[in-house]
C-alpha cells in the first residue's frame, strides 16, 4: 500500500470523472465503460508509482538524502526485484482491463493504451528516461491530463467534442502541478544525481513561477468555457474549490524542502476537488 501511494490515485480519478460528465451532457454516457476507465487510470497511475519507486533507486536518484514521502526500495522495505515485479503486475491488470476496453472503443484506445503505459514506464525508466530530461511535466500534462480526459470521453461516445478539450487543459494543468511540486522540493537532490527535471533545467525561482501559472491558468479556464459557449455558467462552480489553492500556493512561493511536502497533499486534494465541481458544473 506504501508503495502504491495512494495519496496520488485522486490524481487518476479526476480526469475520468470530467471526460465522463462531458459525455453525459451529450447523452453518451455508459456505465460499464465509466468503470472500466476508472479502474484503467487507477491501475496505470499505480504502476507508474511502483516504476518510479524501482527506477529513481536504481539510478541513484532516491537516497537516504531523500525529502519527499517515504519510497519503499530507497528505504529497504520491500526488495527492488520486488517492487518490479509489482509494476509488471499491476501494469498487465491494467492492459487485461484495456481489452474490455478496446473492444469498447476501438484502435484508438489500443494506441492511447499502449502509450500511456509506455510514458508510466519512461518517466523514469528506460535508456532515456523523461524525467530526467526535463520532459516530466509535458507528459504528465498529456497523458494524465489531456488524454485521460478525452480518451474517457471518447470511450462514452465515441467521439472527443471541443468541450471534453477545453475541459482537459484546467485538469491537466492541476495534475502537472503536483508534478512541479515534488520537482522543486527535490532540485539539489535530482541535480545531484543527474536527474535533470525542469525545475532542476528551469532553476527555483521560474519553478514557482510555473506553479502559480498552472493553478492560476486552472481557474481561469471555467469562465471561458462559459464565453465560448462550450458549457454554462454552472462551470464556475470550480472557482469554490479557490480556497484550497490559497495554502499550497503560498507554501509553494516561499518553502523549501520538507517544507513542501503539504503542498503535494494540497495541490493534490485541489485538483480532485477543482475537477469534481468542474464535472458538476458541466453537468448542471
Amino acid at each position: 500500500m506504501l508503495a502504491a501511494r495512494p495519496q496520488t490515485l485522486p490524481a487518476a480519478v479526476a480526469p475520468v470523472l470530467v471526460g465522463s460528465a462531458v459525455a453525459l451532457t451529450a447523452g453518451s454516457f455508459r456505465p460499464l465503460p465509466f468503470v472500466a476507465a476508472l479502474f484503467a487510470a487507477l491501475l496505470i497511475q499505480i504502476g507508474t508509482n511502483l516504476a518510479n519507486d524501482y527506477f529513481d533507486f536504481h539510478k541513484g536518484a532516491d537516497t537516504a538524502e531523500r525529502l519527499g514521502p517515504m519510497r519503499v526500495t530507497q528505504a529497504g522495505l520491500l526488495a527492488p526485484a520486488t517492487v518490479r515485479q509489482g509494476m509488471i503486475i499491476v501494469f498487465g491488470l491494467a492492459a487485461l482491463v484495456g481489452v474490455y476496453l478496446v473492444a469498447v472503443g476501438g484502435w484508438p484506445i489500443l494506441v492511447i493504451g499502449v502509450l500511456s503505459i509506455a510514458a508510466g514506464v519512461l518517466y523514469t525508466g528506460g535508456p532515456w528516461p523523461l524525467g530526467y530530461h526535463g520532459l516530466g511535466d509535458l507528459f504528465t500534462f498529456i497523458f494524465f491530463g489531456i488524454v485521460a480526459v478525452t480518451a474517457t470521453a471518447y470511450l462514452h461516445a465515441g467521439v472527443v467534442s471541443p468541450l471534453a478539450w477545453a475541459a482537459s487543459v484546467p485538469v491537466a494543468m492541476l495534475v502537472t502541478a503536483i508534478i512541479v511540486v515534488n520537482n522543486l522540493r527535490d532540485i539539489a537532490t535530482d541535480r545531484a544525481a543527474g536527474k535533470h527535471t525542469l525545475a532542476v533545467l528551469l532553476g527555483v525561482q521560474a519553478t514557482r513561477a510555473e506553479y502559480a501559472l498552472l493553478v492560476v491558468g486552472a481557474f481561469v479556464a471555467p469562465p471561458l468555457l462559459w464565453l465560448a459557449g462550450l458549457a454554462g455558467p454552472w462551470a464556475l462552480l470550480a472557482w469554490l474549490a479557490a480556497p484550497l489553492a490559497i495554502t499550497p500556493l503560498r507554501t509553494m512561493l516561499t518553502g523549501e524542502g520538507r517544507e513542501l511536502n503539504p503542498a503535494l497533499k494540497g495541490t493534490a486534494r485541489l485538483h480532485l476537488a477543482f475537477a469534481s465541481l468542474l464535472a458538476l458544473g458541466i453537468l448542471l
